[in-house]
């Protein structure tokens, strides 16, 4: 059985590489840097969020693949 895990945001950033702001860029559909492939966060309460973390890690492959490509 899978043991699933939420990153909570103040872990994010270290995680995926970018700043704070930059992550809810990538949720903002009205930025230029929105990334409608980045995962979405869960409500855990009334203030708090988190991310699964396979999503997460599942999207810094995908960006690892992206890059590997770019090169080939």
């Amino acid at each position: 059985m899978n043991n699933l895990r939420v990153i909570r945001m103040r872990f994010m950033p270290d995680r995926v590489g970018v700043c704070r702001s930059m992550i809810y860029e990538f949720l903002n559909e009205r930025s230029p840097r929105y990334d409608p492939s980045f995962p979405r966060p869960i409500k855990m309460s009334a203030n708090c969020v988190g991310w699964i973390e396979s999503e997460v890690e599942e999207w810094i492959r995908a960006r690892m693949s992206q890059r590997a490509e770019a090169t080939h």
